[in-house]
C-alpha cells in the first residue's frame, strides 16, 4: 500500500491525539487548550488587543472575550485602556500567570516527549525539517502573492494605446 495516500488523515489523527494528550496534562492545572494558547501568545506579545490575540490564537473573538474575562476574574491578566485608541484594551500578563506559564511549558514538554518516545535526536531534526519545508509550502499555497492587476482607468489607457 502507498502510505503517502493516508498522509493527511495520518497527520489530522496525530494532531487530533496530541491535542487530546495535551488538554488531559493540562485538566491537572484546570485549564483549556484554548487558555493555553492564549496565554502563551500573551506571553510572546504582551500589549496586544483582544481581537489581535484572537487572531494569533485563532480562536473565534467572542470566545476569547469569554475566557479573556474568566482569566481577568481569576487575576491572570489585565486589561488596560489603549493610549491610542479609548475604545480600545491592551493585554498584560500580571504576576500569578509566571508560575501557570511555567507549568503550561512544562506539559508541552511532557506532551512531547510522549509523541517522540522511541524516536531518535536525529529522527525527530529531519521530521520537524520536513515538517517546516511542508507548513511553508501549504503556507506558501494560503497565502499567494497579490497579483498585480492594472486598476480600471489603467486599463482604459492601455485599451487607448492598444487600439491607436
Amino acid at each position: 500500500m502507498d502510505r503517502i495516500r493516508n498522509f493527511g488523515f495520518l497527520l489530522r489523527d496525530l494532531s487530533r491525539r496530541y491535542v487530546l494528550r495535551f488538554e488531559q496534562h493540562a485538566s491537572e492545572i484546570s485549564l483549556t487548550l484554548m487558555q493555553c494558547k492564549a496565554l502563551a501568545q500573551l506571553e510572546q506579545n504582551e500589549g496586544v488587543s483582544q481581537s489581535r490575540l484572537a487572531d494569533l490564537t485563532d480562536i473565534e473573538p467572542m470566545t476569547m472575550v469569554r475566557i479573556l474575562d474568566r482569566m481577568e476574574a481569576d487575576r491572570i491578566l489585565e486589561r488596560r485602556p489603549d493610549p491610542a485608541d479609548r475604545r480600545a484594551r491592551r493585554l498584560y500578563l500580571t504576576d500569578k500567570a509566571a508560575p501557570l506559564l511555567k507549568e503550561i511549558w512544562r506539559l508541552v514538554e511532557v506532551t512531547r516527549s510522549e509523541m517522540f518516545a522511541g524516536v531518535s535526536k536525529q529522527d525527530r531534526e529531519v521530521f520537524l525539517d520536513v515538517l517546516e519545508r511542508l507548513h511553508a509550502n501549504a503556507s506558501a499555497l494560503e497565502d499567494p502573492a497579490p497579483e498585480t492587476t492594472p486598476t480600471r482607468g489603467a486599463k482604459a489607457a492601455t485599451t487607448k494605446q492598444a487600439a491607436s
